[in-house]
């Protein structure tokens, strides 16, 4: 990783982009790699699109989502606490004592999860923390007060960080789902442009809105793209530290390799063309298998109007839907090296039906 990547990585990361709001962050990804594609497209719930070869019939897509789990204000009580409810899958369990970020009409409003002190909490009848009764303080003393700093029902709330280097593996921080994968597509364009690559058919890098509340941007964008294959990428679980458990959760390591999945919405061919390419190349990978959907964006491709043949390589990550989000910098490399490979060996026309 040179100087250029990491800055455009920790730019990128350290940017809040929520479900639904996700422009800012759209605009830092386009920004970065509008010199190595020809042509670009944003649709009106802004997903965006980098284009290498517009005009090409044959189409592939490579995708990652760029929107993070986050809050909305539901409830301001009189005395200026405010009550919240989950934008994507927000883990409530971590919110107390926490600082967020608020969007507010006025500018960002700097608030805490509060809780009260272990000293007054009764351990017999302890509460949990829950929707119930976590709340935010901004330091207001009434609602009108709330009001006038610009916060209101349907701001937005995401948890304060930043990406650090853990160690010298390992990058940490908020919202690496997926923004790490928005990065990694990114890379695979800049890749290709400095290499002076020349791709026999149109390449689409798709980075889609909503995924967190249900694939909503990859739906979208695939019925308006009809590509002929689609390689989406995702974080999936490490399950080595602890509390995981392997026999339901599966095996995967940070620093072993992509994690390629098998499961109904993964096209077996294309599957088998991403393990060979992984092989030939020398590229570690690890495998995983689902039992119905994948839960990433590759289900929208591949359940789209006439259906995509479509793959999914995951990227390993610690502590999903935390702000200490954790992946190895070799997997990052590795899952880069994958697609730009596989793309290389894509031929127009490639049909991957299994009967023909």
């Amino acid at each position: 990783m040179d100087k250029i990547s990491k800055k455009f990585l920790f730019d990128y990361l350290n940017n809040s982009s929520p479900t639904g709001f996700e422009a800012s962050g759209q605009q830092i990804w386009l920004d970065y790699i509008k010199p190595y594609i020809n042509d670009y497209m944003v649709d009106v719930y802004g997903t965006a699109v980098g284009i290498i070869n517009p005009k090409a019939k044959y189409k592939v897509v490579i995708e990652a989502h760029a929107d993070e789990i986050s809050w909305f204000v539901n409830y301001i009580t009189e005395e200026g606490y405010i009550y919240v409810r989950r934008n994507g899958g927000s883990d409530h369990q971590i919110a107390p004592s926490m600082r967020v970020n608020i969007y507010g009409d006025k500018g960002v409003v700097k608030g805490v999860f509060g809780w009260p002190a272990i000293h007054v909490r009764d351990a017999a009848k302890e509460e949990t923390p829950s929707l119930k009764n976590i709340f935010i303080d901004i330091g207001a003393e009434s609602k009108k007060e709330v009001e006038a700093m610009g916060v209101h029902v349907g701001s937005v709330a995401v948890f304060q960080d930043e990406l650090i280097e853990l160690n010298k593996n390992y990058f940490t921080g908020r919202a690496l789902d997926n923004r790490m994968g928005g990065y990694m597509i990114a890379e695979v364009a800049r890749r290709l442009h400095e290499k002076k690559k020349k791709l026999p058919f149109g390449l689409y890098i798709v980075n889609a809105v909503q995924e967190e509340i249900g694939l909503r941007g990859a739906e979208m964008i695939s019925r308006r793209l009809k590509p002929d294959l689609a390689i989406c990428t995702d974080v999936t679980h490490d399950t080595q530290s602890p509390m995981y458990n392997k026999k339901e959760s599966g095996n995967m390591k940070c620093g072993n390799g992509p994690v390629l999945c098998y499961g109904p919405a993964v096209q077996n061919n294309v599957l088998k063309m991403l393990i060979e390419v992984a092989q030939k190349k020398k590229i570690p990978f690890q495998r995983q298998a689902v039992s119905r959907s994948t839960g990433t964006d590759t289900d929208s491709f591949a359940y789209s109007a006439e259906g995509v043949a479509s793959g999914l390589i995951s990227l390993p990550l610690k502590y999903m839907h935390t702000t200490v989000e954790t992946v190895h910098k070799e997997d990052v490399e590795n899952v880069i090296n994958l697609i730009y490979e596989v793309l290389l060996q894509v031929k127009p026309g490639h049909d991957f039906r299994y009967i023909k």
